[in-house]
């Protein structure tokens, strides 16, 4: 649904393993390109421990500030799955088994194979509604506006899809990207010129190094395409006035 309205979301990434850097973060950027394009803008992320007040603490907080909070981690089945426990707390909801989600991994996993701990993976907040995962079974669930995810950024990216009637975005944020051979000391103080003469647009510089060689990649974002081409013609109008190298125009 479109609608000429704001809608932000924050994501709150959980697990000890991200925060020692076993373990690289690849979910805020599935969730974030796929909020996009519904018209939900990403407004924070918070990385934070497996500890239960933190996470009571964190969401409390972020879903009173946000539309949609989206939490990844600690839904599995091993005692440092504490995220369904601790989002209960959170509601000041029950901690109980979700039937409909007990009866899926019941016929998910073979005769004998549904453990204590698989069983564990169907214990969610009292009224809590089923994210269904095509993936490996468990499922995730919805409270209110807390979408609780899985850890496993492939697991949870098959899990998008199915949310998709769930949210309620504004217009899609469009973008639009100038890829220059230069560095961004040479475009700093016309880039700037062009952000403050557009301030309902965002405009940002990204360095690379490819192939040897160096460059930025400037990204233009909004929901109004004539705002978009507005600040890429200003943009390749000093471009050309300094005879920059323009490898990417898209």
């Amino acid at each position: 649904m479109t609608q000429n309205i704001k809608v932000n979301a924050a994501i709150i990434i959980i697990g000890n393993e991200i925060l020692s850097g076993r373990t690289i973060d690849a979910n805020t950027s599935s969730i974030s390109i796929w909020l996009n394009s519904l018209g939900v803008k990403l407004g924070e992320v918070r990385v934070i421990p497996d500890i239960e007040k933190k996470i009571i603490n964190t969401v409390n907080e972020l879903r009173k500030k946000f539309d949609y909070v989206f939490t990844t981690g600690g839904i599995g089945p091993t005692h440092d799955d504490i995220t369904a426990n601790s989002i209960s707390k959170a509601f000041n909801v029950n901690y109980e088994v979700h039937d409909e989600a007990f009866k899926i991994l019941e016929n998910y996993y073979t005769k004998g194979k549904f453990n204590e701990g698989r069983q564990q993976m169907s214990w969610m907040p009292s009224g809590a509604r089923l994210i269904l995962n095509p993936a490996s079974g468990a499922p995730g669930f919805i409270i209110e506006n807390v979408y609780c995810l899985p850890g496993v950024p492939s697991i949870l990216q098959s899990m998008l899809g199915s949310l998709k009637n769930e949210i309620s975005g504004g217009k899609p944020i469009l973008s639009h990207t100038i890829n220059l051979r230069t560095v961004e000391s040479e475009i700093a103080e016309s880039l700037t010129g062009v952000q403050n003469n557009n301030k309902e647009t965002d405009i940002g510089s990204y360095p690379f190094f490819k192939a040897g060689k160096i460059g930025v990649s400037i990204v233009i974002r909004s929901e109004d395409q004539s705002k978009i081409d507005i600040c890429s013609s200003q943009i390749l109008e000093f471009v050309n006035q300094k005879n920059i190298t323009i490898i990417i125009n898209e």
